[in-house]
């Protein structure tokens, strides 16, 4: 059984072990009972997104980090988990994604801060990657700044994505906004005008949406949010959320609408207020 602390011996060593532990790994499934997914997500790192809740730099102690997503995964009714290449590596030899449905972060360019962070470039999983992987499906962030001329770079590799993707029959699961400069940071514009109208131009990209699924906030008038799309979404989490109580309340009037399939959740699940992972899970999850 792998360590956390025999990660850097087997990466130094025996870095052919990696492709290995991926190419043997059982598979995860959809629900077949009727209950919804829930996807551990964890991929903010990758952006120099290090903060949850109070601490700018929760994220930073890889260790602790890997820790929280096993025993996140390890909780009954969790599905999956959608990461970058190093921390889909690292779960895997510590045997965490056995079973479970796998997603691989591909746009990480856009890092947080940055002047550049609009132009999201395609600089993590590549299509063929998460295929030769044995993963399920690739993650994109589609952020649309119409004052940016930066947003078609990510409009154009998002639907080049969505077409390789389609190709290998792998999920492309797409997380839209509508974004905007503020003071010289973006800002995600979360009223529900900007929500569909994101909805609207990500339905769209790519020359089959037959693999296609979303990733949405969870904002107000959800329903006639979710009228304007017929594809598969899932609910995000965002930031760590000072009600936690409020937050299980949206998530699960959201998650009973129709076309809602279920919850990808990061920070909220991994960096509870009060610090207990498991029971963080485990909530949401009564939920689906």
């Amino acid at each position: 059984m792998v360590r956390i602390q025999d990660i850097p011996e087997i990466r130094l060593h025996y870095p052919q072990e990696i492709a290995k532990r991926l190419a043997s790994r059982a598979p995860g499934t959809l629900p077949k009972d009727g209950r919804k997914i829930m996807i551990i997500a964890c991929d903010h790192a990758a952006r120099g997104a290090l903060g949850a809740g109070r601490d700018p730099m929760s994220m930073a102690n890889r260790t602790e980090l890997l820790e929280r997503c096993v025993a996140a995964l390890s909780r009954p009714g969790v599905d999956g988990f959608l990461g970058t290449a190093d921390l889909v590596e690292d779960l895997t030899l510590l045997g965490a994604l056995e079973n479970k449905l796998v997603f691989g972060s591909m746009n990480r360019t856009g890092l947080q801060g940055a002047t550049f962070e609009i132009d999201d470039r395609f600089g993590c999983y590549t299509p063929e990657a998460i295929a030769e992987s044995n993963l399920d499906g690739g993650k994109t962030l589609t952020r649309i700044c119409f004052e940016d001329p930066s947003t078609p770079r990510t409009l154009a590799a998002t639907a080049q994505a969505i077409n390789s993707l389609s190709i290998r029959k792998k999920i492309a699961m797409v997380e839209p906004f509508i974004s905007r400069w503020k003071d010289g940071k973006i800002v995600n514009d979360l009223t529900p005008d900007a929500v569909i109208k994101s909805i609207t131009i990500a339905s769209a990209l790519g020359e089959t949406s037959a693999y296609t699924w979303l990733k949405l906030p969870c904002v107000s008038d959800m329903e006639r949010v979710m009228e304007s799309t017929t594809l598969p979404s899932l609910i995000l989490g965002g930031e760590v959320s000072k009600d936690p109580e409020n937050t299980l309340n949206s998530w699960a009037k959201a998650v009973a609408l129709p076309n809602v399939c279920g919850l990808v959740i990061g920070r909220s699940l991994l960096f509870p207020p009060d610090g207990d992972v498991q029971t963080a899970v485990d909530n949401a999850v009564e939920l689906l």
